[in-house]
């Protein structure tokens, strides 16, 4: 057995040569001791976009979000239509005071608010709202499609 430590962040070089079979290892793992469906998202279908409506990927994705959010707050949280609307989805995760900021040592994607899409079947089945900060990641709020609750898409995204 040889066990070699390999720097996660920043990725080392050794990091990227094996990350597919690290995450084949973890799959694995994943669905045979805590018995996860084969399908649950993967990396691929996982999106980052932000949070703005500049962004094409945003706006073109804002009212499949919405109405995901709309049916987890009434199933969850037992909320009335009205209480989430496109206004408020739009007040409590889309507005944030974070101005986006691309710093030249900073992630790729820049700092600032975003939506992080898990998306199967070419449908969004959950939405993690995350900041993106110089020294850490806040998870503001998660909200996913109630029918795929058997995918635990809370604990995978916070483990993501």
């Amino acid at each position: 057995l040889k066990v070699r430590v390999v720097r996660s962040s920043p990725p080392s070089s050794q990091f990227k040569a094996t990350f597919q079979e690290s995450y084949q290892v973890y799959k694995r793992y994943q669905m045979v001791v805590h018995k996860d469906p084969p399908d649950k998202p993967t990396i691929n279908q996982v999106r980052l976009v932000p949070a703005s409506f500049e962004d094409p990927q945003f706006k073109s994705s804002f009212n499949q979000s919405a109405t995901l959010f709309a049916k987890y707050q009434m199933a969850v949280h037992k909320d009335t239509p009205s209480d989430c609307g496109e206004n408020e989805f739009t007040r409590f995760l889309c507005d944030s005071p974070l101005e986006a900021e691309h710093a030249p040592n900073g992630p790729e994607c820049g700092y600032g608010s975003f939506h992080q899409q898990y998306w199967l079947d070419g449908k969004i089945i959950a939405v993690g709202v995350i900041d993106i900060l110089p020294y850490c990641v806040s998870s503001v709020y998660l909200y996913y499609d109630p029918d795929f609750s058997f995918l635990s898409l809370g604990v995978y995204s916070a483990l993501r």
